[in-house]
Parts: structure tokens; sequence; C-alpha cells
């Protein structure tokens, strides 16, 4: 299949031209779906710099803002997605940097290992016994996730929580990508002695961004954007 310099099949890349043309225009429904694509993505990114559920949602806000304010500059030598999210970055560290002035992603050198991404049942529908301990393990591991250093967390975000691959999350953050295996290692290592051998293997699924809240922001960006009723 033929791909593109931003990683994506020629096929999959003129559609997101036609959306983004149709965005361009303010489309609210190309607007929407675009928003509804990334809102997870972008708030899992803010908040792993932030650590602040309401700071991260200002910072996905300004972040569609921003973009859909200037989509004339997007040049689309990268995907939508990836562009949002260095929006995204760049925003929240800026907000980091104005109460931690050192806040970086700068490098550690260290031996690298591949990522395996940990996962556990979800509970069955009719179980709340096992929907609340499910519950309990999340607020574990969100803060357990916390508390890893500013340069684990944010790989540790990109790549496990959102799936993003190594090449991926290398150029996202900017660095290479023995740096993203490094890194991802170390947090998956102080994750395991923080709570899996409390807990047992976890899946990532913290930090939830769908449902009322997705819809909430989706529709603020609307309001400033002045679309839609």
């Amino acid at each position: 299949m033929q791909r593109t310099a931003a990683g994506l099949s020629t096929g999959a890349r003129t559609l997101e031209a036609e959306l983004i043309d149709r965005a361009r225009a303010r489309d609210e429904a190309a607007l929407r779906e675009i928003m509804q694509a990334n809102n997870r993505r972008l708030y899992r990114l803010a908040r792993a710099i932030l650590r602040s559920d309401s700071e991260a949602e200002d910072v996905v806000q300004e972040t569609y803002v921003r973009a859909f304010t200037h989509l004339d500059g997007f040049r689309g030598e990268s995907g939508l997605s990836t562009w949002l999210s260095r929006i995204a970055i760049n925003e929240a560290l800026g907000r980091a940097r104005s109460t931690r002035p050192h806040v970086e992603l700068g490098s550690v050198s260290e031996a690298a290992l591949e990522a395996q991404i940990i996962k556990f049942p979800v509970s069955p529908p009719g179980d709340p016994e096992r929907t609340m301990a499910q519950r309990e393990i999340q607020r574990v591991v969100e803060r357990a996730i916390d508390e890893l250093p500013d340069v684990f967390r944010m790989v540790f975000v990109a790549r496990v929580m959102e799936g993003m691959n190594i090449e991926e999350t290398a150029a996202l953050l900017g660095l290479k990508p023995e740096t993203v295996k490094t890194r991802l290692h170390r947090a998956r290592t102080m994750l395991r002695e923080n709570v899996e051998k409390e807990i047992g293997p976890v899946m990532m699924d913290a930090f939830p961004f769908a449902g009322w809240r997705c819809e909430r922001l989706t529709e603020a960006v609307l309001r400033r954007l002045g679309v839609g009723g």
C-alpha cells in the first residue's frame, strides 16, 4: 500500500485532506469529527504534563481553537492528529513551565527494551463488585502514573495508553527511538514496583475522556468558534 511522508495511506490522506477542507470552511460535522477522533489523546498527553484534569481540559480546548483558527498553516508534513498533539504538548508545557520552570523532555541514557501493553479483563455487565474493584485499580494506576517523572510519563502515555508506535512517539516528542524504548522500559519498571505487585496485571485504561466530558469540550470549542446553534 502506498504511503505518504505523514505515514498515512494515500486513500486515508485524501480523506483527511477533504475533512480539513471542510473544517477550514467551519463545517460543524467536520469539526466534531476531528475533535471526537482526537479528544482522548490530546487530553491524556496534556494531563501527562500537567497532572490536572481541569488544566488538561483547558489545554485541549485551547489546542482546538488555535488549530482551527490557523488551519491554513497546516501543510500536511505530518498527520492532523500528530499536528494537534504537538500543539497540545507545547501548550501544556508552556503552562507547566510557568509553575515548574525546569520542565523538559530531555534525554536519559539507559538500556532499551521493547514495550508490552498490559491489559486486564473488563468486568462483565451486572457485576457491581468487580466494577467497583476495577475502579479502585484505575485510581491506583492513575496515581502511579502521576508519580512518574515527567520524561517517563510522557513516553508512557503516548506509547502505552495511546498505543502509538515507537517511531510515532519519537517524532511527537522529538526523541530518538532508542530513547523512547529506554524511557518506556523505565516507566514500566517503576509502575510494576508500585502497582502490579499489589494488584496483578492491569490495563492502563486510566484518565478516560469520553461520554459527557468529551461532548462538553466539543460543544465549548464550537461555541468559541461561533459554529452551530
